[in-house]
């Protein structure tokens, strides 16, 4: 009886050889996870699903330079992993876009020119730090991820997770003293 890793290994190296069918098996294999994985981080269905469908474009365009057949489970799903912070980068990136259109647009009603320079300065020092540190920040800040389900889905311990977010804090608040924006 052959486990999952050995299915996977000799379906990956028929479609290599040239078997079309193979990638239908692996999608039917996969899929479902595909997409559970995808919604486990994105936290939307449909996106979850467009995520899912984008990992197999992906796979298939860059399978053939997979050397390690048996390695197909953790490469594809490091490439559902990817694509789905990216899809978040691309919602942050929506939210705050809307936030700057809304601020301009309300720029007549007097707004605190103070309180935009602080968030200015806090974006520009947040891009100053690891990518680590970034995506533990975006993801306990802006998307409300516990530091449990955080460490869960970087795939590090919840102290790994507790350490980049104290030393992420910890520089922010060197980075905003030094510009006199601390308490």
């Amino acid at each position: 009886m052959k486990n999952n890793s050995q299915i996977d290994t000799e379906l990956i190296k028929a479609y290599q050889a040239g078997d079309q069918k193979a990638i239908a098996k692996l999608v039917e294999r996969w899929h479902l996870i595909f997409c559970k994985k995808a919604y486990w981080i994105v936290k939307d269905a449909d996106l979850s699903k467009d995520i899912a469908q984008e990992c197999w474009q992906t796979i298939m365009n860059k399978v053939q330079t997979l050397q390690k057949p048996s390695s197909f489970k953790s490469w594809a799903l490091r490439i559902v992993y990817s694509k789905s912070l990216d899809a978040l980068r691309d919602i942050n990136r929506k939210r705050e876009n809307e936030m700057e259109f809304g601020i301009s647009k309300t720029s007549s009603l007097e707004v605190d020119k103070e309180h935009i320079e602080i968030k200015q300065v806090l974006l520009k020092a947040v891009y100053t730090l690891p990518e680590s540190q970034q995506v533990v920040l975006r993801l306990f800040y802006t998307e409300n991820y516990t530091l449990k389900e955080i460490s869960a889905l970087l795939n590090i311990s919840v102290g790994t997770t507790k350490s980049r977010l104290f030393h992420a804090r910890e520089k922010l608040k060197l980075i905003l003293k030094h510009k006199n924006y601390e308490n």
